[in-house]
């Protein structure tokens, strides 16, 4: 069993005997039917995976591995808004016309701010200090901006991350870390997406400025299975689990925006039946 299936499992059980259930309250989100999405919810979880150790994919059931990172430098990397330059269609729902999701996600990473050092947007800050300054307290992302909430077609979901680097007595290695700043995260249909996601993030940072890996800590501050999911996660949870995959990742890269999605493998990666066809919340 690897460690994310296991630290899974934990998580949707304490969540189903433990959580608040939201059924009757004014809730926001919508089937495609047209009626209200309840959840069961947890406040305040916080997972932790050691990225040294091993890949946090789970293998209770396949991750769409391409379309994870794909959808990781849509944000990161080409700091885009519009689902055109996206091959997946997990945003449809919240596109425009157009194709924009408005100000939101890979929008806001575009954005310059000046700095005494010059003009610069998020990710590319973060490069600057990792490689300038590893040891400042400052290192972090932030999308969740209120002046342009009223312009985002979906409020951001996982909106910030810290970065901190350390170091051990017996290397001269630096050491990066992250931790994943979530407000609301959907356990079937998001929860591994997200962790492999910014997993992946803290492999790209950590070689482009010839760091290594150390912890992904993931919060979240609503941590919920919404209703039609129950039985789904429950089955889910009592799969067969198998070892971590191996992550790859091209080891020539040392410029962040050289990175493609197939840059990226998944081996050795044995994994359950696919869940199909999983209703989604709007």
């Amino acid at each position: 069993m690897s460690y994310a299936d296991k630290l899974f499992i934990e998580m949707c059980k304490d969540i189903l005997d433990n959580g608040t259930s939201t059924e009757g309250e004014k809730v926001r989100p919508k089937w495609e039917d047209g009626s209200y999405a309840y959840t069961i919810k947890q406040f305040g979880v916080v997972n932790r995976y050691d990225l040294s150790k091993e890949f946090p994919a789970l293998t209770l059931r396949r991750l769409a591995f391409k379309s994870c990172i794909d959808e990781l430098l849509w944000i990161w990397q080409k700091k885009s808004n519009n689902i055109n330059n996206l091959k997946s269609h997990i945003w449809d729902s919240w596109a425009d016309e157009d194709g924009s999701i408005g100000k939101a996600y890979g929008y806001q990473m575009g954005v310059k701010h000046k700095y005494k050092e010059g003009e610069m947007d998020q990710v590319d800050r973060v490069i600057y200090d990792l490689k300038n300054n590893p040891y400042s307290r400052r290192i972090m992302t932030n999308l969740y901006v209120h002046q342009d909430l009223h312009e985002m077609n979906l409020y951001p979901c996982a909106y910030s991350v810290t970065f901190n680097v350390t170091k051990k007595a017996d290397n001269d290695k630096l050491i990066l870390n992250a931790i994943l700043h979530q407000r609301s995260n959907d356990i079937l249909a998001a929860n591994n997406w997200n962790v492999c996601q910014y997993a992946v993030l803290v492999h790209m940072l950590a070689q482009v400025c010839d760091y290594q890996v150390g912890e992904l800590i993931h919060v979240i501050a609503d941590a919920h299975i919404y209703d039609r999911h129950i039985p789904i996660i429950k089955e889910l949870i009592t799969r067969p689990c198998y070892d971590a995959p191996k992550f790859y990742m091209n080891p020539d890269i040392k410029d962040f925006y050289d990175f493609k999605v197939e840059d990226f493998e998944l081996r050795d990666y044995k994994y359950g039946p696919q869940v199909k066809n999983i209703p989604v919340a709007v």
